[in-house]
C-alpha cells in the first residue's frame, strides 16, 4: 500500500489549501480537545460536576458508571488521545534534513492519524449514542468533543492524497468495527454491574447497589418530616451521588423517604415525572417547591425543610468518606 507524499523542503505551492492545512488544523482541534478533557478530569477527579458543570447533563454524565472504564476517568483518556493527535501532526514539520526519513515519518503519522481518528470518532459516536438514549442528558462538553474527533478525523482522510483510498477505506472500517465491538464489551455491563434486579417487585427493574448503613432514630425521624412535608429526592439507580445520600440516611431511614427514580429501567421509574420537574442532575431534592441539586447533608435538609426535631445524625459526608 503506497502513498503520494511531498517530501519535506520541496515546494508545496501545488498542494490544495485542505491538503496544506490539515495538518495544523488537526493539531489546533487537538489542542482544544486536550485542554477540554484535561478540564474535564480536573471536575471528575475532584468530584465538582455539580459545581462546575453549567447543565445538569454534565452533572449526569460525569457521575454515571460511563465515566470510570477501566477506573479510569473517560476524559483522561481523551486528553490522552487528543495529545496523541496533536503531536503527530505536528512531528512532520519537525523533521529536517533527508527527504526520505521526512517522507517515510509523514506516511506514518498520517496512518497514526487516520487510525486514531477513526477510532476516536467511532468512541465518540458510541458515547453520543449512550448520551442520549441511556442517560437521556444534553452535555455541551461531551457533544463539543464528538465533533472535535469527527473533524479530526474527515481531516486526516482528506487531508492527503491517500493513492489506494479502498484499501485505505476498508482497512478503516475494520478498525472502526472492532473499536465498536469493543465499547459495546466495555461498557455492556455499566448497569447491572452497579444494580441488582428486585425480584419481588411487580415492576420490575433495577435499583441502586445495597446500603450498608444503619439508621439512627433521629435520621428516621428527619426523613418522616421531609415526606411529610411533601419533600421528594429525585435520582438514578445507577448514579453513585445518589447512593451517597441515600446511605447518609441509612438503610430504615431511606424507606421513608419519597424517592422518584429518574431512569425508565429502574425500578417504579418515572422519567416523565423528572422532566416535567425540571430535573437536570442527580440527586435533587424539592421541597417547598425548591430544586436543590446534588448531595445534600442531613443538617442541611433539616434547614431546608423546617425540620425542629433532634438531629443526633450517625451519618454526614466526611465519616462516610473516612469508611470508604
Amino acid at each position: 500500500m503506497t502513498d503520494r507524499t511531498t517530501p519535506a523542503g520541496s515546494p508545496r505551492s501545488g498542494l490544495s489549501l485542505l491538503h496544506r492545512y490539515a495538518r495544523p488544523a488537526i493539531a489546533f482541534i487537538a489542542s482544544l480537545g486536550a485542554i477540554e478533557t484535561a478540564f474535564l478530569t480536573w471536575v471528575e477527579l475532584g468530584d465538582r460536576a455539580a459545581e462546575v458543570c453549567a447543565t445538569g447533563g454534565c452533572d449526569t454524565v460525569l457521575t454515571s458508571d460511563y465515566a470510570m472504564p477501566f477506573g479510569i476517568p473517560l476524559p483522561a483518556l481523551g486528553c490522552l488521545a487528543y495529545l496523541t493527535m496533536a503531536i503527530a501532526a505536528l512531528i512532520p514539520r519537525k523533521v529536517t534534513g533527508n527527504p526520505f526519513r521526512a517522507s517515510n515519518t509523514e506516511i506514518t503519522t498520517s496512518w497514526i492519524l487516520a487510525v486514531g481518528g477513526a477510532i476516536m470518532a467511532t468512541v465518540s459516536g458510541y458515547l453520543m449514542y449512550v448520551l442520549f438514549t441511556e442517560l437521556q442528558a444534553f452535555c455541551p462538553y461531551c457533544i463539543a468533543s464528538a465533533l472535535f474527533a469527527l473533524t479530526i478525523f474527515g481531516l486526516a482522510i482528506a487531508g492527503r492524497d491517500w493513492d489506494d483510498f479502498g484499501s485505505v477505506l476498508f482497512t478503516l472500517t475494520i478498525v472502526g468495527a472492532v473499536t465498536l465491538t469493543g465499547a459495546f464489551g466495555t461498557f455492556a455491563g455499566v448497569a447491572p454491574a452497579t444494580a441488582t434486579t428486585t425480584a419481588n417487585s411487580s415492576s420490575g427493574g433495577y435499583t441502586g447497589a445495597p446500603l450498608v448503613n444503619h439508621s439512627d432514630r433521629d435520621s428516621i425521624a428527619l426523613a418522616r418530616h421531609l415526606t411529610k412535608t411533601g419533600a421528594k429526592q429525585f435520582g438514578a439507580y445507577w448514579c453513585p451521588h445518589c447512593h451517597t445520600q441515600k446511605e447518609l440516611f441509612g438503610i430504615e431511614a431511606f424507606t421513608q423517604i419519597d424517592y422518584v427514580e429518574c431512569d425508565s429501567k429502574g425500578i417504579n421509574g418515572r422519567p416523565d415525572l423528572c422532566r416535567s420537574t425540571g430535573i437536570h442532575s442527580f440527586p435533587t431534592w424539592e421541597i417547598d417547591g425548591q430544586l436543590y441539586e446534588g448531595i445534600t447533608e442531613l443538617d442541611t435538609l433539616a434547614d431546608l425543610s423546617g425540620y425542629t426535631g433532634d438531629r443526633g445524625f450517625s451519618h454526614t459526608l466526611a465519616n462516610l468518606s473516612e469508611a470508604s
